[in-house]
């Protein structure tokens, strides 16, 4: 039974990872892209959806009767879902308001149940609402298994031994990396490779205002995707050098700007991944610098929730078609 799970997964591994990495237009150093995006559901997440339910399925924790359910805020449920469905397996995904209709469309057609919570925890967010009724809902059934990338280490591991060893395929040196959080898996796991291979280069996790990744100021967050209302289990695990914390219009209005001065139409983290490594790359003025921002998700989940808000134009700009401009590395 295990071996026919694991047969139809090594049929999606090929379009899993190996995303594009381009030389943006900047003239104040060598900034790069990867853009996350051209994975099998669209996103970052999609690798450890495959690499979490792989390990799970080797473990023994999943077979075909099993039914998988997690906390995510989109990109990971999407990610999660389309994987099941391909391998005939139950999904439940447990999501709260802030989640943007087309992630929540996709979950409608993808996953077997979308379950949304609209209670907010302690820290004016769902993430502790949504943990507690799975929870609830594992003791109350059978044969169900939650992923929980808040707390389970193939999170960063993932990273580590996938995405990474990307990376340093395509950079003989590499001297910043920008890197938005939220369980905080991938700049870990990231961080722990990278430093191995590139000695000096400087980690830069990017946080938005009300997160309590890095601080704790709680405020009200509507961008889905970073962020966090409970410290990350990872995080101390990591190299990082710094942390930047961004207010969400800043983040908002970084989205426009990397649409508008680069061509690359991405959601939120890719916005606040852009300002911060401008800011931070302003300063250092050395254009022999190698910098790489990652670029998590495309943009079209975030039209209504980003886009529109920054500048109701920006809609009658864009192509039809996706734009990927620049030197492919």
């Amino acid at each position: 039974m295990i071996m026919k799970l694991i047969e139809k997964l090594s049929k999606i591994e090929k379009f899993i990872g190996n995303t594009k990495t381009y030389q943006l237009d900047y003239k104040r150093s060598n900034l790069f892209a990867k853009l996350e995006y051209g994975s099998f559901m669209g996103s970052i997440k999609d690798r450890l959806a495959f690499y979490t339910v792989r390990k799970a399925i080797l473990d023994g924790y999943i077979n075909e009767d099993t039914t998988v359910i997690e906390s995510s805020s989109g990109n990971f449920a999407v990610g999660l879902a389309g994987i099941c469905k391909c391998l005939g397996l139950k999904f439940v995904a447990v999501v709260d308001p802030n989640i943007t209709e087309e992630k929540e469309k996709h979950l409608s057609f993808l996953a077997h149940k979308t379950i949304k919570v609209h209670k907010r925890d302690q820290y004016d967010s769902y993430l502790l609402t949504r943990i507690k009724l799975i929870n609830t809902i594992l003791e109350e059934n059978g044969n169900y298994f939650n992923i929980n990338q808040y707390k389970n280490i193939n999170n960063y591991l993932c990273y580590y031994n996938t995405m990474a060893n990307e990376i340093i395929r395509d950079f003989k040196r590499l001297d910043y990396l920008f890197i938005a959080v939220s369980t905080g898996g991938t700049v870990t796991g990231l961080s722990l490779k990278l430093k191995e291979h590139y000695p000096n280069i400087k980690i830069v996790a990017v946080d938005i205002e009300g997160s309590i990744i890095f601080s704790n100021e709680v405020k009200k967050r509507s961008i889905s995707g970073m962020g966090a209302s409970r410290k990350s289990n990872f995080i101390e695990k990591g190299k990082l050098d710094e942390a930047i914390i961004l207010p969400q219009n800043e983040i908002m209005q970084g989205c426009f700007d990397l649409l508008k001065e680069q061509m690359v139409f991405a959601g939120g983290s890719s916005g606040a991944v852009y300002v911060a490594a401008k800011k931070l790359l302003e300063k250092e003025n050395n254009p022999d610098l190698n910098a790489l921002i990652i670029c998590p998700d495309r943009g079209h989940a975030y039209i209504d929730s980003i886009y529109k808000k920054v500048d109701n134009k920006v809609l009658e700009k864009l192509p039809k078609s996706q734009l990927e401009y620049g030197s492919l590395v």
